[in-house]
């Protein structure tokens, strides 16, 4: 935990790993939600969630020339589809994947580098018992790629977004905790190889390679979950000395969240026919 920002006596927790409980367009209202908390109380929070098969796409996909029929094959597979309001592209989510956001307030302080290095350190001291070095740096081959892709061994099994919200800033990250990390990527090769179709596009869209993918069970060659994954999270906090603040969402809040999910809303409506 060596960034300053991870330097908290206190920590608000929003636990939302439930899958069959969340809906993914709530999740990134919530985390702009706590934002603008941030913003006015100076607090620091963290937020685990986990969803039912979902691909979450970026803007620049949403601009992707068959689109529709990317999508289409998608939900053949049994996966929703949703456009983020944060940087990056593709990634899937489902059971095995645990997201976790911290919310940094004073966003304006620190540029937006610090973000992602607080949840590269933060990670790192999460699985520092592990004995194997996690690395940070763009695994060009994987879906999502960029600067802050986290990988052992060349095989990447996490990667960060950063959404700021006036004075707060949601460090998003997920965590291909089980199961298999190439199949993941194949449904997304494949998803790019319908909706390009091979099209020169001013964008360049990833070109995966579903080897360069793993999850942390087959990286740490031994089973793993979610939920002991968020165990060992609290764990840590609380041999930290920090206190966990696990209070529900203030009658404020709920309306910030549904003024935000409004606009995701909006923003979802363009993407399908």
């Amino acid at each position: 935990m060596k960034h300053p920002l991870l330097n908290v006596q206190h920590i608000r927790k929003i636990d939302h790993s439930n899958a069959t409980e969340a809906k993914i367009i709530e999740s990134f209202a919530y985390d702009d939600a706590l934002c603008l908390t941030a913003s006015e109380k100076h607090e620091t929070a963290i937020r685990y969630w986990v969803h039912k098969p979902t691909v979450v796409l970026g803007i620049p996909d949403s601009r992707l020339p068959y689109l529709n029929e990317g999508i289409d094959y998608l939900e053949q597979h049994g996966y929703q589809v949703l456009v983020r309001n944060s940087g990056g592209l593709a990634v899937v989510l489902d059971e095995g994947v645990l997201n976790v956001s911290l919310i940094f307030p004073d966003a304006k302080e620190y540029d937006i580098h610090d973000g992602y290095e607080a949840m590269v350190d933060f990670i790192k001291w999460i699985f520092s018992d592990e004995g194997r070095p996690i690395q940070a740096y763009e695994i060009e081959e994987s879906y999502c790629p960029g600067t802050y892709d986290l990988s052992i061994g060349g095989k990447k099994f996490a990667g960060i977004s950063q959404r700021r919200v006036k004075n707060g800033s949601a460090v998003q990250i997920y965590l291909d905790v089980e199961g298999q990390g190439e199949e993941r990527a194949n449904l997304l090769k494949n998803f790019y190889d319908i909706a390009l179709k091979g099209e020169e596009t001013k964008f360049n869209y990833p070109n995966i390679d579903p080897y360069v993918m793993a999850s942390l069970e087959q990286l740490f060659q031994k089973s793993m979950t979610v939920q002991q994954v968020i165990d060992r999270i609290e764990d840590k906090i609380v041999q930290q000395k920090i206190s966990i603040d696990e209070r529900p969402f203030s009658n404020q809040e709920i309306k910030w969240f549904e003024n935000r999910l409004e606009l995701m809303h909006q923003r979802n409506k363009r993407i399908h026919h």
